[in-house]
């Protein structure tokens, strides 16, 4: 049988080997936050922000954001229902309420005119989630927010790499959220990151990152607040270090793998993949074909062609409002659609290009398989 393709590995090199073993070896007592400060001081450079602060995971980032914000009971939040549970959980944790709007069927990120739609004297925040390295239209949401006095935030667990008009995704809402997590382009096993420029939101995070304790405190062991503790440790800090001294290299390769499918796949009829719009570059975290519906392609067809394949894909998230804790019911018609039609391709950095036309060459074969059925030319 042919070499089983992964979805998704991380790049892992000696540097950061070397780094993790000297953080393992030597990161203790006043070297203890050595990594985390350069982790930190490296990713704000990196993004383009005032602030940084290193969590245990993006969901740990956004709950605190969401603290830091004064989130609480009889608050609403706007957010996608494209999306993944770990956007809508801190908002639950919180005692707010998710309110769930559809996407646009193009970048398949949140729907502008239905989030001013959906505002009223409850709404504490809307969150932009930039989908699979897919922007969303900041410039419109951030002038909604702005006339109704609602903070934007950007969820760019998926948007590293990701620029929106001379500016990088994370960097234009009230705060912006990142994951490190094994899957994404840059790694540190698990982890995230809160970055933003509003430096009183900042200490705030800080303090409840802390179990509470601010940094100006003259007692120690002294809670000011009830806190959390979402830090992330010095040697997972210490592997994010090697990352960002290698990051443009892999933000290069993860869209070289974007751009190489692309020449394959939206040659099909009817096939489209993340889009890039006018004043915008896509991260590439995660290669995604979307049907349209006429092309009979189905995500369930798709997923068993690569598992007869040996080829690992995702399945398009389905959306938050059909799962049992939201409702049970999708009611969202877009976010609805694109499971059904749609599916995540393997996107590691050192596939080769054999690896890419073996994954492409299902897809084809799929849509070929589709046509046949409507006794339709190939394309």
């Amino acid at each position: 049988m042919t070499a089983r393709i992964l979805y998704t590995k991380p790049s892992i090199t000696d540097l950061e080997i070397r780094y993790a073993t000297d953080a393992a070896t030597f990161g203790w007592g006043e070297r203890c936050y050595e990594y985390i400060g350069r982790f930190e001081a490296a990713f704000k450079a990196h993004v383009g922000t005032h602030h940084a602060l290193a969590a245990s995971s993006c969901t740990g980032a956004m709950h605190m954001g969401l603290a830091a914000l004064g989130v609480g009971h009889g608050d609403d939040i706007i957010l996608a229902d494209t999306n993944w549970i770990a956007t809508a959980a801190p908002i639950a944790h919180l005692g707010a309420t998710p309110v769930f709007v559809d996407v646009r069927p193009d970048t398949w990120c949140i729907d502008a005119d239905l989030v001013e739609r959906a505002i009223t004297p409850r709404t504490k925040a809307i969150v932009a989630t930039h989908l699979y390295g897919n922007l969303c239209d900041m410039e419109r949401l951030l002038r909604i927010g702005e006339t109704h006095g609602v903070p934007v935030i950007e969820d760019a667990a998926e948007a590293l790499g990701s620029v929106y008009r001379d500016r990088r995704a994370g960097s234009l809402g009230r705060f912006g959220v990142f994951s490190f997590h094994g899957s994404k382009t840059v790694t540190t096993g698990e982890g995230g990151m809160l970055v933003t420029n509003d430096a009183g939101l900042y200490e705030r995070v800080l303090t409840l990152s802390n179990h509470g304790r601010s940094r100006t405190g003259t007692r120690q062991f002294w809670p000011e607040v009830v806190g959390y503790k979402y830090k992330m440790s010095n040697i997972q800090a210490a592997i994010g270090c090697a990352q960002m001294e290698r990051i443009d290299d892999l933000l290069a390769r993860k869209r070289a793998i974007l751009r190489s499918y692309r020449e394959r796949i939206e040659r099909i009829r009817g096939a489209a993949m993340n889009p890039e719009l006018t004043g915008t570059i896509n991260g590439a975290w995660m290669p995604t074909v979307v049907f349209d519906e006429a092309a009979g392609v189905t995500g369930e067809a798709l997923a068993a062609a690569f598992r007869s394949a040996n080829i690992d894909a995702r399945v398009f998230f389905s959306p938050l409002s059909s799962l049992p804790m939201f409702g049970g019911e999708a009611t969202s018609p877009i976010a609805a659609s694109l499971p059904g039609r749609a599916i995540n391709l393997p996107s590691y950095h050192d596939m080769t290009a054999a690896d890419i036309d073996r994954v492409a060459d299902v897809v084809i074969q799929v849509a070929d398989a589709a046509r046949a059925t409507r006794h339709e030319p190939a394309a």
